[in-house]
Formats: structure tokens, C-alpha cells, sequence
């Protein structure tokens, strides 16, 4: 038996050239985003020499204002971006630009204290964002000084996107790095100032270092204007209002940054402005619009709010951090502790995604109760531009269901036709022998307010909500109880009005007994016509002034989800109602003594009757068109 060979080590061998070629046509989507890395990377490097200086002041070099300028050669083709950060020195260029996804910002913050971290807004992370050059340039030259270095010790690095790069030495007066591209000619477009100003308002506006361009030249024929000196301006805000203490930033500047983010002329209802620090540290500003979007029920299209990263620009729609039901909030979040991909481009899922996202959605909830509370008008703005949309959350977040609950408004018997009501309203009012809440759905608030179904409990003085949103009935199968008190609807299964039956009368309680008996004839007569339209006909504990009405078993689906499912293309389970008949009402007295004919008639146009008040649509409207007037002629 032989021995065993001893096992070798050897590394794996780096194709940089296919890693670039990865990168540059892989990694990201939008070609713009070159800028966004060249200037974080350049406004790290202004906040490194910050730190560095805090011990060394010398490095600066009587220079202590921190800046990015942008210029651009449209002749040539080239963008240049200059910074008069940290700089870098001969092994730093070789160690952070010679070696990819090597983050010269994480080695620097992995040196930084747990105060100073926190302080710190470097935005690098992955030591990738600079390749992004290639996307649009063929060739890309660093000129770079670290702080401190003589003129003479300065580096130019240039690259054509390939596996090798150049290095040489050369003087430069000023520390910090200059970047330049020269771009493809498919890319030209780039260089071009008002194309770059556009790109540095979406992606670095709020970044804390000022960047500059060049003033538009007044006269461009003057043959003098190319030696006239340039004049600079700052271009971006080079400040973020979220980053801003509460107390500095007036109404008019929450309002107006709004407007910013939404792109809506409209003030909001409310905003919300916090600095969270704890285990995930991040600053959230949230708004509640006024007025809802054209497309608000579309529900697969982008939502959420902008995200940042170091007043950095990610993302429009973060829609990981609010549920769909929240999706009419605008804003922002901006930290630092959120997992990005590799491109910056995605949010990766986390527990601190999850975190914030619930922490999120508990602040727009108290946002909305504590504006139906103090502010009752404004809430009955928001509730009719969003009331529809919020009533989702009783389905899609259990944990938050009770406060949901405690935020939907109705229409009520109790209260005016413009009035809304909570669920604690009612409760508030309730009578002290009654169990439940009683609902009604209707297509219409005409429809609800006229409806049949009300009768017996107008009797008896009982409030009912009158619930007439297209998804009411979708809603209260997720809401079975509040307050202790069931929820149930007055047009489902067998009437319960409770201990108020109590409250009636022997001599009531015998007519009802006696009336049972004496119609079991005309309910076996008029089931008999309509055959398997319906599974029974009883006498109604509902009705007091109408002739009939249609129940549908307490667990069976209404008018309203038929109607959903139907239009989802979604089965629809068969399901026969109840026609409950008043025998009191003189309609029905017409049942004796006529023909066999006109008796066919009228328990057609009484079951048809009574389809129509339900809500639903009539079967054969021609057929009850006939039937009505042959009774109105007779």
C-alpha cells in the first residue's frame, strides 16, 4: 500500500480581463450611474482627508474647503472630474485600482472607532463603483496626490478596460485625484453639461460636498471666450433637508421638498420627519398626500419610497420598506446599514430591511390615527382619496389588523349621508343588550339607506353600517370582531337580533306564531313555482314593509365577490338563496284567488323583485318585463 501524496495548495488564477468585461456589461442597468460612483468615490475621499486631518490638520494644505468639479470637452470627448480629497499615494493606487472589488472606503472605515463610523459618510462599499467608467469610455486616466506627498510623488494610472493598466510617475501641484474619461464614440452624448447636471440632481444632489461646472458661456462666438477665466458654479444642493434637525426646517420647507419628491403641486396632509439610531441607524421622512395618483389601484406599478445611502441616491421606488396597502406614501429613507447588491442598483432582503419596514409602517399608521384624532377634516380628505386602498391592509398585514381596523370609516343609519364613522363610534353608541355590529353592503349608498334589510332594525332602533365600497364584503372577511362585539351582516344567513327580541310583546310573539302557521300553504306555493332557483322560501323576521328579499347562507359568497371573482375569470361556487316573504304585505294577499297564471306571474315578479333589491342582476329582464305588466293589466 502506497502512501498517501501530500495535498498541494494553489491559488485560483484571476482573469481580470473577463471580470472587467463582467462588470461593465453585467453588474448595471443604467449606464448614468457612472457618475453617481465617480462622485461618491470622490466625495469619500474629501470626507477621509476630514478624518485624517482631525490628527494631521496639515494635510490640507491651507486648503480646507472640500470640493468636486466636473468639466467636460465636447470636442475631444471627454469628462473630467477632479477632487481635492485624500488623494493616493503609488501602493494605494496599485492596491485599490490595480486589484478589483477591492474597497479602499471599507479598509478605511474597518480603522474608524464606533463614534467615528457613525460620524463618518463614506459611501463606498464594495470597491467596484469605479470600473463602472468602462461602461461608457474606452479608456480612463487617474491623475492622483496623496495629502501630505510632495508634488513630485504623484501617480497617473491609465487603463483601456483591458487586464493590463499603466502606471507612471508625474507632478502635481494640488493633492487629490482627477479622473478622465474618454468616451466611446456611442457615447458621446454624455459629454454634455446639461445631460451631466441632470444626472447629478437624480443621484448626488443631497451629497454633502459641493459640485461644480462651469458656467454656460454667455457668447459663444466671442473668440476671446476660451481664454477668459472659468467661472464655477455649484450645481448640486450639496445638502440634504431630511439630514437637518426638526427644528431648523419650517412647514414652507417640508412643503415645498415634497413637491420635490413627488413631483405633486399639491401641500400634503401630514408628514412625518425621524432620526432613528439603535441597532439599524437610518433617517426616514414620510408624507401622506392630499390627493391620490391616477393610478393608485394598479397595483404592479413601482411604488415606494426614494432611497439613499449617505444622501446618495439608490433608488425611486424602494417598495420593501412600506406594505402595498401604504403605497400613496411618499418620501425618503436614507442609511447606511442596508444590504445593496453589487451595483447599488437592489435592496437585498435583511432583518434590517424588515426592521425598518415594520418601523415604517407603524409611523404611518400613528401618522394616519393621530390625524383622524386631532385632525378629523383632514382625515376625511385622506379617507376618500385613500380609504379604498388602506382597507387592503385587513388581508395583507395581520400584525397591524387591529389598528387598521381602528382607522377604516363607514357610512352609517346613524349618521348623515357625508359622515363617516369608526368602528368605535358604534361601539361607543352601542344599546346595552345588543352582541353584535350589524353591516350592510350595497352597490350604492341610495341602494344601502332604501334597502329592505334595514326594516326590522329600524324597528328596534339599531344602527347598521352601511358599507358600499366595491371591496366591503373582500374587507369583512378579514374582519370578524371588534371590541369584543362580532361583525355581521344583516342580508346573510338567519336574522339574530338577540336579547331585543326579548323586548317584544306575547301578543307580537303569538301574531308571529299564528302567521307562521296560516302561510306555510303560500310558501310551499310560491316554492313550487320557483323551482331550484331557490333553496326555500320561509317567512322574514326582516321585513316590515317590503314583500320579499333574498338571503344568502352566513358563509356563502354576496353580489360583491361573485362579482370580483367573476371578473378575475376566477370559479364561482353555486349557491341558491332564501326568498324571505312578508305575508302581511298586501302584494302578497293577491296570492289567493287568482288564476294559476297570474299566481306563476306574481311569484316570478316577487322573487325577481327582491334579486334587484339584492343587489344582483336580473336573470331575464325581458321575461319580468312581461310577467310585471300582464299583473298590471289584469
Amino acid at each position: 500500500m502506497t502512501a498517501a501524496a501530500k495535498p498541494e495548495t494553489l491559488g485560483f488564477q484571476t482573469e481580470a480581463r473577463q471580470i472587467l468585461h463582467l462588470m461593465i456589461h453585467s453588474i448595471y442597468s443604467n449606464k448614468e450611474i457612472f457618475l453617481r460612483e465617480l462622485i461618491s468615490n470622490a466625495s469619500d475621499a474629501c470626507d477621509k482627508l476630514r478624518f485624517e486631518a482631525l490628527n494631521a490638520p496639515e494635510l490640507y494644505e491651507n486648503d480646507t474647503s472640500p470640493g468636486i468639479r466636473i468639466s467636460i470637452d465636447e470636442a475631444v470627448g471627454t469628462i473630467t472630474l477632479s477632487d481635492n480629497g485624500i488623494g493616493m499615494s503609488r501602493d494605494e493606487v496599485i492596491d485599490n485600482l490595480g486589484t478589483i472589488a477591492r474597497s479602499g472606503t471599507a479598509k478605511f472605515l474597518e480603522n474608524l472607532s464606533g463614534d467615528q463610523k457613525k460620524d463618518a459618510q463614506l459611501i463606498g462599499q464594495f470597491g467596484v463603483g469605479f470600473y463602472s467608467s468602462f461602461i461608457v469610455a474606452d479608456r480612463v486616466v487617474v491623475e492622483t496626490r496623496r495629502a501630505g506627498f510632495a508634488a513630485d510623488q504623484a501617480v497617473r494610472w491609465s487603463c483601456a478596460g483591458e487586464a493590463e493598466y499603466q502606471l507612471e510617475a508625474i507632478t502635481k501641484a494640488e493633492r487629490g485625484t482627477t479622473i478622465t474619461l474618454h468616451l466611446k464614440d456611442e457615447e458621446k452624448e454624455f459629454a454634455n453639461a446639461w445631460r451631466l447636471r441632470s444626472i447629478i440632481k437624480k443621484y448626488s444632489d443631497h451629497i454633502m460636498i459641493p459640485i461644480s461646472m462651469a458656467k454656460p458661456a454667455l457668447d459663444k462666438n466671442n473668440e476671446d471666450s476660451a481664454e477668459q477665466e472659468v467661472e464655477w458654479e455649484v450645481v448640486n444642493k450639496a445638502s440634504a433637508l431630511w439630514t437637518r434637525p426638526r427644528s431648523e426646517i419650517s412647514d414652507e420647507d417640508y412643503k415645498a421638498f415634497y413637491q420635490h419628491v413627488s413631483h405633486d403641486f399639491r401641500d400634503p396632509l401630514v408628514w412625518s420627519h425621524n432620526r432613528v439610531e439603535g441597532k439599524y441607524d437610518y433617517t426616514s421622512l414620510l408624507y401622506i398626500p392630499s390627493e391620490p395618483p391616477f393610478d393608485l389601484y394598479q397595483r404592479d406599478t413601482p411604488r415606494g419610497v426614494k432611497l439613499y445611502v449617505q444622501r446618495t441616491f439608490i433608488m425611486d421606488d424602494a417598495e420593501q420598506f412600506l406594505p402595498l396597502y401604504l403605497r400613496f406614501v411618499k418620501g425618503v429613507i436614507d442609511s447606511s446599514d442596508l444590504p445593496l447588491n453589487v451595483s447599488r442598483e437592489l435592496l437585498q432582503n435583511s432583518p434590517a430591511v424588515s426592521a425598518i419596514r415594520s418601523a415604517l409602517t407603524k409611523r404611518v399608521l400613528d401618522m394616519l390615527e393621530n390625524m383622524a384624532s386631532e385632525n378629523p377634516e383632514d382625515y376625511k380628505k385622506f379617507w376618500g382619496a385613500f380609504g379604498s386602498v388602506l382597507k387592503e391592509g385587513m388581508a395583507e398585514d395581520f400584525t397591524n389588523r387591529e389598528k387598521i381596523a381602528e382607522l377604516l370609516r363607514f357610512s352609517s343609519t346613524a349618521a348623515d349621508r357625508d359622515e363617516k364613522i369608526s368602528l368605535a363610534d358604534y361601539v361607543a353608541r352601542i344599546k346595552p343588550s345588543q352582541d353584535k355590529i350589524h353591516y350592510l353592503i350595497a352597490d350604492s349608498y341610495e341602494a344601502a339607506i332604501n334597502s329592505p334589510y334595514l326594516e326590522i332594525f329600524r324597528k328596534h332602533g339599531i344602527e347598521v353600517l352601511l358599507l358600499t365600497d366595491r371591496i366591503d364584503e373582500w374587507l369583512m372577511s378579514h374582519l370578524s370582531e371588534f371590541q369584543g362585539k362580532q361583525l355581521r351582516n344583516i342580508a346573510k344567513g338567519e336574522l339574530d337580533l338577540g336579547e331585543l327580541e326579548k323586548a317584544e310583546s306575547k301578543e307580537e310573539k303569538d301574531d308571529t306564531d299564528k302567521s307562521t302557521t296560516d302561510s306555510s300553504e303560500l310558501t310551499e306555493k310560491i316554492a313550487g313555482i320557483l323551482g331550484d332557483r331557490v333553496q326555500t322560501v320561509r317567512l322574514s323576521r326582516r321585513l316590515t314593509d317590503s314583500p320579499a328579499c333574498l338571503v344568502v347562507g352566513e358563509h356563502e359568497l354576496g353580489v360583491q365577490m361573485r362579482r370580483i371573482l367573476e371578473a378575475a375569470g376566477q370559479p364561482v361556487p353555486d349557491s341558491k338563496p332564501v326568498l324571505e316573504i312578508n305575508p302581511d304585505h298586501p302584494l302578497l294577499s293577491k296570492f289567493s284567488g287568482g288564476s294559476d297564471a297570474a299566481i306563476e306571474d306574481l311569484a316570478w315578479v316577487v322573487y325577481r323583485q327582491a334579486l334587484i333589491l339584492s343587489g344582483d342582476d336580473l336573470d331575464n329582464p325581458g321575461e319580468f318585463i312581461r310577467q310585471l305588466n300582464r299583473l298590471l293589466v289584469a
